[in-house]
């Protein structure tokens, strides 16, 4: 009875074992799955002109330069990848993003970099509906100082045509804006 009752139990177990991998393969293949947040970012798929206002915190003036960006859905979707090219401050300027919503964490993720630096810009956030903005921020080095610096950017989707994003750091305490960049679908 004893040997009986050992197998009933081992059958049992097994059963529960396979209904919770079941249920665990389930949720892993509904969390690998593009949804809404990821149909968003696909807008940004296409060509871009980009106009980038910088201010001179010293004299307050403005210096206005133009590119383009080119925005790809990747990894079958779940994934967008930008690239960028344009001219700041006399010096040629390239960059590369990679824009991503992680469905586990609930949270946007944009990773940056660029040919004036060699560092990995990091930063996190959120969607508000209201407002049409995708706030995130993150830290980084300071180049200048070597000390870590607070970033924040929201960029606002006006329309399927136009996206304004923003760029702001933080350093000794003092939020200022870094720039603006009006994208314009080509």
């Amino acid at each position: 009875m004893k040997k009986l009752l050992t197998v009933v139990f081992m059958c049992l177990m097994f059963v529960s074992i396979k209904a919770q991998d079941q249920e665990a393969m389930e949720k892993w293949m509904e969390s690998i799955q593009p949804g809404p947040m990821h149909q968003m970012m696909s807008k940004m798929v296409g060509k871009w002109k980009a106009v980038m206002v910088m201010v001179d915190p010293g004299s307050g003036q403005e210096m206005k330069s133009e590119g383009t960006a080119i925005y790809e859905a990747i990894l079958g979707g779940r994934y967008i990848k930008s690239t960028f090219s344009s001219t700041m401050m006399g010096m040629p300027f390239d960059g590369m993003g990679i824009d991503a919503y992680d469905n586990i964490a609930k949270e946007f993720v944009s990773i940056w970099l660029d040919n004036m630096g060699t560092g990995i810009m990091v930063m996190k956030g959120q969607y508000d509906e209201q407002t049409k903005t995708v706030n995130l921020s993150g830290d980084s080095i300071d180049p200048m100082s070597g000390q870590p610096m607070k970033y924040r950017s929201t960029a606002i989707w006006v329309d399927d045509n136009t996206t304004v994003f923003e760029m702001y750091s933080t350093m000794n305490g003092q939020e200022m804006k870094m720039f603006t960049m009006t994208y314009t679908r080509i």
